[in-house]
């Protein structure tokens, strides 16, 4: 009898199944290739940030036009930077850069600071040049910048051979393309600089046919105006200018100086009104500063000149106070302070404030030139102004202060001599109204040495009231 195998009731034989190996397999393989790809970094972990695209250059200079637009000059000029770090020989991106450094440099207050300025928009264009001789409007640009440069050159040969490469600049553009509203308007504003207002002016009005829509052509038209005395029509183009570009102070600071300089040619009852409305303009200026957090004092001087030429001594200072907490180093401002306490005939508090302008101050020494520091504020070193067209008023005023306080016993007329001899040497004699004050000055420091006692100034030279013909750099008469 044949019997079946017992089958086993607790045990089961071990099988092999083939799926379950092949699971296995896929399970092992697949955990070393991720294992790998974490380490190699093809795999990112969960939660890991994204990665960031790359921005291109275009983005950049976009990026700089809207702070360009936006009145952030600095911003704009760092975003175009950064366009060149990624497009290092894009002509055009250098050549914006150099045209936004240029007007940057109407936003400094100190000399040196505007010629380094112009300095680094001259070299921007100049990297454009290379790259692209033959393009217009980086010709035009770079007549832009030497017309600038040559407007704040310390030489005055420097001066005229850049004016006259500007020229020459302007003239290679529009031969490259004679309809280019830009060279148009850059050869006009050179044009001008020349005194050569008529056929300035025949440039213009063709760059006005095309250009109503750019602030350039605008702004170069208001400048005409302006040395041809039309104050209010160079008003009129330079709020033009502020509605296509609103958020660009400089143009406001030229909007209120030319209704100063309107106010004080004015009749008694059209002067106040006048007035108001340079404030205004100052005032806009300042606030549009503050929303971008730029720390200018050039408004608060404005307003402060303007107060003075009001006769408002006290708000003067006041606003020549904001100033200095903008820019404590700033020996120009310390130059205005010192203007202010002296026609407010405070010749005390001007001589140490003007004298910190000239020769510099010690942190301590600031805070007795601005009349005082705050609790906690232990005051800022200052760098003296080396002596200028811009500067020489801050010496003479000194000089014509120390004079006034100078007494048999308390004789300040040899440093008054000194600095006297310094403006001499310098070549500001040749103004008669500098000549004519240092006469002055010299006579009462004649009298102070004889034994006599001065009871009054006898030239009070306080700063100009406001120029009829504006520098070519669009600076605010300070």
């Amino acid at each position: 009898m044949n019997l079946l195998p017992r089958r086993p009731i607790f045990n089961r034989r071990p099988e092999n199944n083939v799926y379950r190996v092949f699971l296995y397999s896929i399970l092992i393989i697949g955990g070393l290739w991720i294992f790998y790809g974490v380490g190699r970094g093809d795999i990112k972990e969960i939660g890991a940030p994204l990665p960031i695209p790359t921005r291109t250059a275009l983005s950049y200079a976009a990026e700089g036009d809207a702070h360009f637009t936006s009145g952030a000059l600095e911003a704009a000029i760092s975003s175009y930077r950064r366009a060149l770090e990624l497009e290092p020989e894009n002509a055009a991106v250098w050549a914006t850069l150099a045209r936004i450094q240029t007007y940057n440099s109407s936003m400094k207050t100190v000399l040196s600071d505007r010629r380094q300025m112009l300095t680094d928009a001259l070299h921007s264009i100049e990297e454009a040049v290379k790259l692209a001789p033959d393009d217009s409007t980086v010709a035009a640009t770079h007549a832009f910048v030497l017309d600038w440069n040559s407007a704040e050159s310390i030489s005055g040969d420097r001066s005229a051979g850049l004016l006259v490469e500007a020229e020459q600049e302007a003239v290679r553009a529009l031969s490259l393309d004679n309809s280019n509203i830009l060279a148009l308007a850059y050869y006009s504003e050179i044009l001008i600089d020349e005194q050569r207002t008529t056929q300035a002016e025949q440039n213009i009005v063709k760059a006005l046919d095309n250009g109503q829509g750019l602030m350039d052509v605008h702004r170069v038209y208001a400048y005409l105006l302006e040395t041809q005395g039309l104050y209010n029509q160079a008003i009129s183009e330079y709020k033009k200018a502020i509605e296509i570009t609103p958020k660009l102070t400089f143009l406001y600071m030229r909007t209120g100086a030319n209704y100063r300089t309107l106010a004080f040619g004015a009749v008694e009852s059209q002067r106040q009104a006048l007035y108001d409305s340079s404030l205004e303009y100052f005032d806009k200026a300042a606030k549009i500063n503050e929303q971008l957090q730029v720390k200018d004092p050039g408004p608060f001087i404005s307003i402060s000149k303007t107060y003075s030429q009001l006769g408002e001594f006290y708000a003067a200072g006041r606003n020549i106070q904001k100033a200095l907490e903008y820019d404590p180093a700033n020996p120009a401002v310390y130059g205005q302070l010192g203007i202010v306490f002296q026609r407010s005939r405070n010749f005390e508090g001007a001589v140490p404030a003007l004298r910190c302008a000239i020769n510099g101050c010690s942190a301590k020494d600031s805070c007795e030139a601005r009349g005082g520091c705050d609790e906690g504020d232990e005051g800022t070193a200052v760098q003296g102004l080396p002596l200028s067209q811009d500067t020489v008023v801050y010496y003479y005023s000194f000089v014509s202060n120390l004079a006034a306080l100078s007494r048999p016993k308390n004789n300040m007329c040899p440093e008054a001599r000194a600095v006297i001899k310094k403006i001499r040497d310098g070549g500001y004699e040749s103004d008669p109204v500098v000549k004519e004050i240092m006469l002055e000055n010299e006579n009462i420091c004649n009298l102070v040495g004889s034994g006599l006692t001065i009871s009054a100034l006898t030239a009070t030279p306080g700063p100009a009231t406001e120029t009829p013909t504006p520098t070519p750099t669009i600076t605010p008469t300070p």
